[in-house]
């Protein structure tokens, strides 16, 4: 643990009974820097999240947040880290503004100081012209702003957020989008992120962890783990014989597999290169007077590289 490292597993495991929640998580997040959890639900996320926080023990390994073993101070833990759960609740007769002066007195904030939070905060995540209405009046995407407001009044070091923009309109998350951005950037505030949305991920994080039945099983920048296996697949639709088309295809250098997608269209090919090469592909087609009406690399995104590590770990399981 370096001393820019911010939150720091190993071995980090979680059992209930015979069911492995967390499987051997070694992890660093360092300051600053925005990283996303992404899987889909039960992966593993919000209970990693919960050991973090020392809200649940672990069955084995190690984890420090801050330098501070969450499991032997978790106060001292949440001093410095805010937290927005996937559930976020309020207290319905209160205001958002004094949902929100609670959470400040919990923390020990004088009155003079936890009012300027509060105001700022509500400015941030959009709610000024809501925070006196009661809470129980708020919409979901609300409740979610409120939570994020309310995670920032600590002015913490660290936050947590489980699915941050769950019910949010789009709008909305464009916004809460660049405050978490902002937060990094402008505060050099650490934010574990976890989401099963895989383009807000690769939108804000600097960094992403890639997580199924409880292992972590690809970790690093979106644009490394898109090219993480040195390959390029290229969909391409041609109009043409198709066995001709096929030939052409097969004879462009570089092509090193041919195939047509089942379940799409017989014009469709996926063609599988060591390069990109798709000006030599395309000029080889047009130049046997056959028409080009679709192209793209493929795996340029998330979707594409979170399904490719999910159908492999699955396939893996299923041959145990």
């Amino acid at each position: 643990m370096t001393a820019s490292t911010t939150i720091v597993t190993e071995g980090l495991t979680k059992r209930y009974g015979e069911l492995t929640a967390v499987d051997h998580l070694d992890l660093e997040v360092e300051k600053g820097e925005v990283f996303g959890l992404l899987g889909p639900n039960g992966a593993g996320k919000t209970t990693t999240i919960l050991m973090l926080l020392g809200l649940s023990e672990p069955t084995d390994g190690k984890v420090r947040v801050v330098g501070l073993d969450p499991t032997r101070k978790p106060l001292d833990v949440k001093r410095v880290v805010g937290y927005l759960p996937d559930n976020v609740g309020f207290y319905d007769s209160l205001t958002g503004r004094q949902n929100l002066r609670y959470t400040a007195r919990l923390n020990g904030l004088d009155k003079g100081m936890s009012d300027q939070r509060i105001a700022a905060a509500l400015t941030e995540v959009g709610l000024d012209d809501a925070g006196d209405a009661p809470a129980g009046t708020y919409s979901r995407g609300m409740l979610q702003r409120l939570g994020l407001a309310d995670a920032l009044v600590k002015d913490p070091h660290i936050m947590i957020l489980d699915e941050p923009t769950m019910a949010i309109d789009p709008e909305g998350v464009t916004e809460v989008l660049r405050l978490i951005r902002s937060l990094a950037d402008e505060r050099g505030v650490t934010v574990l992120l976890s989401s099963h949305l895989l383009n807000q991920v690769q939108t804000v994080c600097d960094r992403v962890g890639i997580f199924v039945k409880g292992r972590l099983i690809a970790m690093g920048r979106p644009d490394q783990l898109v090219a993480s296996d040195g390959t390029v697949t290229v969909e391409l639709g041609v109009n043409g014989d198709m066995d001709q088309v096929e030939q052409v295809l097969r004879g462009v250098p570089g092509v090193t597999e041919v195939e047509r997608p089942s379940g799409k269209s017989d014009r469709l090919w996926h063609l599988t290169t060591q390069a990109d090469i798709i000006p030599a592909i395309v000029h080889a087609v047009v130049a046997r007077d056959m028409l080009v009406w679709h192209v793209r690399r493929l795996g340029t995104d998330l979707a594409d590289v979170y399904h490719r590590y999910f159908e492999q770990e699955v396939g893996h399981d299923d041959s145990r």
